[in-house]
């Protein structure tokens, strides 16, 4: 595990401490829910998160056992069945926050595009989302609402569940970077 840590920071190449702002305890929900269907939810509260603040640059990081589910069952065929968290244990993303500038940043928030790569399932996609970025007490959060498909990641949904798991898959991220 530290050792993917230290691939975040190097990522970034070497710059001063003061630059970076980080979170070991970053929240990820997704949801692939169908109305009428068992809720297909499960949230990650140890995502990792690294931002440049002179830059823009961001990394984040999520292992894929580390998303909980309210029914057990439904943990286990995430694991095995859909995100093969064996053979794939983990979810990157590596971007820039376009137009980044750290001195604007109020309680309020102001309105930002990330973009960058998403590396899932042994599949890589280049995204663009939208985020609410803001300083607080607690340091400079990152909020976004985003979806993603299935399919972009090969991840392949059973015939005989097709009717209750949605490919398009929506994401909630909340980071607080320190």
């Amino acid at each position: 595990m530290k050792k993917i840590y230290l691939l975040l920071f190097l990522s970034f190449g070497y710059t001063q401490a003061q630059e970076k702002l980080i979170t070991k305890s970053g929240k990820i929900t997704f949801e692939a829910s169908v109305p009428s269907f068992e809720e297909v939810k499960a949230t990650n509260e140890s995502s990792s998160c690294v931002l440049n603040t002179t830059t823009g640059e961001i990394a984040s990081l999520a292992l894929m056992k580390g998303f909980r589910f309210k029914i057990a069952l439904m943990e286990e065929h995430f694991n095995e069945n859909y995100v093969e968290s064996d053979k794939y244990p983990k979810a990157t993303f590596k971007g820039v926050i376009e137009k980044f500038n750290l001195t604007v940043l109020d309680k309020n928030g102001k309105d930002f595009i990330i973009k960058g790569k998403l590396e899932l399932h042994g599949k890589s996609k280049d995204i663009s989302i939208p985020a609410k970025i803001k300083k607080t007490d607690k340091g400079i959060e990152i909020v976004s609402d985003f979806s993603v498909n299935a399919d972009d990641f090969a991840i392949e949904i059973p015939s005989v569940v097709s009717k209750k798991v949605s490919k398009k898959v929506n994401i909630k991220l909340e980071f607080i970077l320190k």
